[in-house]
């Protein structure tokens, strides 16, 4: 056995043996660790089945034996640079689903078939045979096509690997630099042997990158022991800016855009990379269609905004700022932007639920409460008139027990619609209880608010409910009470109530004041 052969056996044995420690010393620690552990031992293990089987090839006396070990090592070699590429992949915290990993291995899986059966198409070899001069362990091989395909993609995996490190390495703080260090060179070291050994400036004949796996099992065998690569790692920007449902935007100290992340150029299609350097207040119009401004981007403030989307809808965005300092010391803000239309739209569902009647969709009981009491409070503060007007359907039973409940639905809603139809907005409108209605009326004299009760009691009586049995004529009986100092809501419908009662014990469908004035139709 000549020195070279005596060499490679020495430095791959030892490439094994460390290969083995490393696999097994992150075994044993796993628990340790992150789950990311679980990859880099897989990856461990078929650098170690490739290292394995090149000592035993390299120690072969026959052509049998020769052939038995090289499919040995291939069950390792290519599924050792793939499991490096899903290591990195993972470590870096880049999105990639377990399909995507397992359609990683499919060339692995058919490298190492391809080898195992060369003899039956020599696709991988069209000749492999021992060297006629030098003998066992040293071959004679023609390279096939799958060989050359194979070696492209183990050598892309490697370089892919290597890239991805590299380009993590401005944003990675200074804390973990030891770890995308130790991996920058562990992807090195077998790439630059690699495309030695295809110029033809390693031994004949002999593989050299196992060789030199050992060195690679060194960094990353420091980089766990010293550097806690498996316990602390650091997750990319990407893996965090991109993947956040609220959309962000980073701007400098003057305000202008820096950066953006997936969910905010979902949130604005319009917005692209051009607008980097421009001030936000500029591109907001473009990015928003003209929609109400962001307040100044330079304060720590939060708003509330409405925008229409691709989808045609109405969306809600809670806009926040927040100050940021990198690491330099420059300033800098976030432009925050969370999509709430669905919990926006729950809540004013909600509110309605809260404060509007279910059946005629009108005010209830408690929303008039709610803003009358202010409403009156305000009136007498300011001198200016308040009004109350109760108004209560006329034989609301007998159309009940004649026409059926259903009926008595539809003469609700209907006096409702004639209510609402007629005020146009003015005052407030609300189910008082049962067939009970009630309307504040701001700014309008006792006086005035009869004779506004009385057009709405002639509305309601001239404008009937058509069903399928025909019409039903619907009236109003109302009572009328004006506030005065010192009078509170509850005092202003005791009055309002007595004067209704009065409309009814008089013949109803007519208007009563809380001065028992009445006002009677006549025709």
């Amino acid at each position: 056995m000549n020195s070279d052969l005596t060499a490679a056996i020495t430095l791959i044995g030892t490439s094994t043996v460390l290969n083995l420690f490393l696999c097994s010393y992150v075994y044993i620690k796993r628990r340790h660790f992150t789950r990311i552990a679980n990859v880099f031992i897989l990856h461990s293990f078929f650098s170690l089945i490739y290292c394995f089987g090149s000592v035993f090839a390299l120690m072969s006396e026959t052509m049998a034996q020769m052939t038995v070990w090289t499919v040995v090592l291939y069950a390792g070699m290519p599924f050792s640079a793939a499991m490096g590429l899903l290591f990195v992949i993972t470590y870096l915290g880049i999105p990639f689903s377990k399909k995507a990993s397992w359609l990683l291995m499919v060339v692995p899986f058919i490298t190492f078939w391809m080898v195992a059966t060369n003899d039956f198409h020599h696709l991988h070899y069209r000749v492999y045979e021992l060297d006629p001069v030098l003998g066992a362990p040293y071959v004679h091989q023609e390279i096939g096509i799958w060989y050359v395909f194979h070696g492209l993609y183990t050598f892309g995996c490697m370089m892919a690997a290597f890239l991805l490190i590299l380009t993590r390495w401005r944003e990675t703080a200074s804390t973990y630099r030891p770890q995308l260090l130790s991996l920058l060179v562990g992807q090195l070291i077998p790439i630059v042997t690699a495309f030695l050994y295809l110029v033809g400036l390693t031994p004949y004949g002999i593989d050299p990158v196992p060789m030199v796996l050992w060195l690679t099992s060194l960094f990353y065998l420091w980089s766990a022991a010293t550097s806690r690569m498996f316990s602390l790692i650091p997750i990319a920007k990407d893996a965090i800016f991109n993947s956040i449902n609220d959309g962000v935007a980073v701007l400098d100290q003057d305000g202008r855009i820096v950066e953006f992340n997936g969910t905010f150029a979902a949130m604005f299609p319009s917005v692209s990379s051009e607008m980097f350097g421009k001030s936000f207040q500029e591109v907001w119009p473009l990015l928003s269609g003209g929609a109400e401004p962001i307040k100044n981007v330079q304060l720590s403030m939060q708003q509330e905004i409405q925008l229409s989307g691709d989808d045609g809808r109405i969306h809600t965005y809670q806009v926040r700022t927040s100050h940021i300092q990198d690491v330099s010391k420059r300033k800098g803000w976030l432009l925050i932007f969370t999509d709430f239309t669905e919990l926006k739209q729950l809540q004013d569902k909600l509110e309605h639920y809260a404060y509007y009647d279910e059946l005629t969709g009108i005010y209830n009981r408690r929303a008039f409460f709610k803003h009358c009491e202010a409403a009156l409070q305000s009136s007498l503060e300011n001198k200016i008139p308040f009004t109350l007007i109760l108004a209560d359907l006329d034989h609301f039973k007998k159309i009940n027990d004649t026409h059926g409940h259903a009926i008595g639905d539809e003469v609700l809603r209907h006096a409702a619609a004639v209510c609402r139809s007629f005020l146009s907005g003015q005052g407030w409108l609300a189910r008082y209880g049962g067939e009970e209605f009630v309307i504040g009326l701001e700014g309008c004299t006792e006086s005035e608010g009869a004779e506004l009760a009385e057009r709405l009691r002639k509305q309601l009586e001239d404008h009937p409910l058509h069903t399928a049995e025909g019409s039903i004529t619907v009236t109003f009986s109302l009572g009328i009470a004006g506030a005065e100092a010192g009078k509170t809501l509850h005092q202003l419908l005791v009055e309002a109530d007595k004067a209704l009662y009065c409309s009814k014990e008089t013949g109803r469908n007519r208007v009563t004041t809380s001065g028992r004035n009445s006002f009677e139709f006549t025709g």
